[in-house]
């Protein structure tokens, strides 16, 4: 009796997992059993293995099918639908069952064909444009339809919706970026605008994709915003342009570092590859961003000359300080963060072993 094929295994392990996941419902998370440490020990599986599979099973019972039996197909215009972003919702909505419409800049002249008789408009198009758009979509859009946007500043949005639109209106953001596949842990913020009924069915399939959704209010969203986006975006911003003017060998840099290291390089590495406006403006989108990075640069100028004057109760000061603001978090963020180290251990142990293997070559033919 032959050993079966990978492929053939791969297929026996995709059914045991569907099981697994359908076993799991309603359970409590398993942790791994002296039994199953030393079922693991004798089949030679490292323990990081079944610790990974278990978590995916586990992370699975967060999704649920994205359309449901009685569920009505919507219709869907994207407005500046050929964006990466648009894109990403293209692709969960069609998946989903609705029907979905692209409408882009060249588009304009059928925008009354595009807009007639759908259930949502969303906007999906750069900060700079976004109320122009708005109002350029409002001329059009059926009284009936809902009308939203996912730009990362929200009270000038919903304010000028609900003024142009007398129907259903939401302001979303979603606080991630292209590359993702799913809204699985992936953070919406919801503003309410008016008419939730109309458009309870798009949180609610965000929420079966697993996303992780908070309602706020869009002033609350734009203070928060300053923060979560503008100073630590411009924090990045800064690193990057730092070790590019002083030299720095970046990829010699990763061969002698910790995987914590790699990861900070990573998210520095990741906006240098996005689109350079879209970081711009949400850098310069109000006053209170540009004043907060003002701050901001004014913090470290302050610590800059603590160190140029070696003044190390000064700084260890500034850190306890510092410290009590954190609080408990800290103990949260050492636990997500111990997780993540082992999650990029895994995946660069993985790569080195696809790298080793593709740098094989393959054995000549034998004629």
């Amino acid at each position: 009796m032959t050993d079966p094929s990978l492929e053939a295994i791969d297929t026996q392990l995709i059914h045991l997992l569907s099981q697994r996941i359908r076993r799991s419902q309603g359970r409590s998370p398993s942790t791994s059993s002296v039994q199953i440490e030393q079922e693991l020990q004798k089949a030679g599986v490292p323990p990081f293995v079944w610790n990974s599979l278990v978590t995916s099973c586990t992370a699975a019972l967060a999704t649920h099918p994205l359309r449901l039996p009685q569920e009505p197909q919507r219709c869907i215009t994207l407005i500046g639908g050929r964006g990466m972003m648009a894109q990403f919702f293209r692709q969960r909505l069609e998946a989903a069952g609705h029907e979905v419409r692209l409408l882009g800049r060249q588009d304009w002249p059928q925008a009354r064909d595009l807009l007639e008789g759908i259930d949502l408009a969303l906007v999906c198009v750069p900060i700079d444009r976004t109320l122009e758009i708005i109002r350029q979509t409002a001329d059009y859009l059926p009284a009936t339809a809902t009308l939203a946007d996912i730009t990362s500043l929200k009270g000038p949005m919903v304010e000028t919706m609900l003024a142009v639109h007398p129907g259903p209106v939401v302001g979303l953001h979603p606080m991630f970026g292209p590359g993702v596949e799913s809204f699985l842990s992936q953070k919406v913020v919801i503003c309410p605008g008016r008419d939730r009924p109309a458009w309870q069915w798009l949180i609610d399939l965000m929420a079966r994709d697993g996303g992780d959704l908070v309602e706020s209010l869009p002033d609350e969203h734009d203070q928060m915003m300053v923060t979560v986006q503008a100073i630590r975006h411009f924090a990045t911003f800064g690193l990057g342009v730092f070790l590019a003017e002083d030299g720095i060998e970046v990829g010699r840099s990763l061969e002698l570092s910790s995987p914590i290291y790699r990861l900070g390089i990573d998210m520095v590495s990741r906006l240098f590859g996005q689109d350079a406006e879209l970081y711009a403006d949400i850098m310069l989108a109000n006053e209170e961003r540009r004043g907060a990075i003002a701050r901001l640069a004014q913090t470290f100028e302050a610590l800059a000359k603590q160190v140029q004057a070696k003044d190390r109760q000064g700084l260890i000061d500034a850190m306890e300080a510092a410290s009590e603001t954190f609080g408990s978090e800290t103990e949260r963020a050492v636990r997500e963060s111990d997780r993540l180290i082992e999650a990029m251990s895994i995946l660069l142990a993985a790569d080195r072993v696809v790298d080793s293997t593709s740098s094989i070559s393959p054995p000549p033919d034998v004629e």
